[in-house]
This record gives C-alpha cells, structure tokens and sequence, in this order.
C-alpha cells in the first residue's frame, strides 16, 4: 500500500503543462446570411475560405490571448443586391483579437470570443453605387484539439453599422502546429 502511494506521489509530482500548438491554419466551411436592415439586400448564401491563427497558451491556463486572421468567399443568392450579376459574390477579410478560456476540465476545449476589423467587397453594389466596405466584426467559437488537428465551429458578426451586416456560422478544420 505504501509503494502504492508513493509511485502515485510521484506520478502526480511530476505532471507539468503541456503547450498547445500555437499557431493552426484552417479551411472554413458555413453559411451566412445579411442581418438586420440588410437581411433583404444580401439574402442568404455560404462561405468558404481560409483562417490562420496565433494564440500561444499552455493547457495549466484556464485562459489566454488569440490573434485571427481570416479570408472567406462567398455567395449570396435571394437579395436585392444581387439581381444585376447574380449570385452576389463577396469577399471579406477581418483581423480579429480576443480571448480563450476554457471552462471545461478538459485540456483541449477552448470558448473563444474575439472582436477586430473587417473589408467587405462584393461584385455588384449594394449600398448606392459602394461595393466596398471597411468596419467592426465580432465572433464567439468553440475550438476542440485533437492531436495536432483542431475543429471549431464560429458564429460571426461583421461590419456592424459600417456597411451590410453579415451573420454567418462557419465551421473550420485544421493543423496546429508551433
């Protein structure tokens, strides 16, 4: 019994942190739809793009920072904006930082919530004769490692009074790596 608790004591004594990658690139995958005012000038449509991320922590932290960059295409069918070159195509780029938490025991399980800047341009104008816009995006996400691939899913909001509203929910597959 006492060798028992001794090699758990030592077991225990020398668990340590383990870094997660600190960087991943990821493909994205979802769909989006105009929102608010704007819901009838885009319609609906999906997204396919790219996303690349920094966000160094190790799993002893409940917490930590992250930097995202993301690319995504997309296309909008049923809006307004769309009857001179249909569908709508757009692309939109957004720099976004935040924070990671994990409120889980689980080590490789994070909640993200990050806010920053995006571009919106589309191929036909949506606003007057604008077919490019510059404004705020947000987004909250759940990140799940496995290995050194990780998957999340993100609910994203962008250009938040600056130009057309967009909502989208992407889902994104990836490598992590240092």
């Amino acid at each position: 019994m006492t060798r028992a608790l001794v090699v758990v004591a030592l077991v225990a004594g020398s668990a340590h942190a383990e870094p997660l990658p600190a960087g991943s690139i990821e493909g994205v995958l979802g769909a989006t739809s105009g929102a608010g005012a704007d819901a009838k000038k885009l319609g609906y449509g999906y997204v396919v793009g790219l996303e690349a991320s920094w966000q160094p922590m190790s799993t002893e932290k409940p917490y930590g920072f992250a930097l995202r960059w993301s690319t995504l295409f997309g296309g909008l069918y049923a809006g307004t904006a769309e009857d001179v070159n249909p569908p709508l195509r757009t692309v939109q780029m957004d720099l976004t930082a935040g924070v990671r938490f994990r409120p889980w025991t689980t080590r490789r399980r994070y909640l993200t919530a990050r806010a920053g800047a995006g571009i919106l341009r589309t191929n036909d104008p949506v606003d007057g004769t604008d077919r490019t816009f510059v404004g705020p995006a947000a987004a909250v996400g759940l990140d799940q490692y496995f290995g050194t691939f990780v998957v999340g899913v993100d609910v994203r909001y962008a250009l938040v009074a600056y130009g057309p509203e967009q909502l989208a929910v992407v889902l994104r597959v990836g490598v992590a790596g240092p």
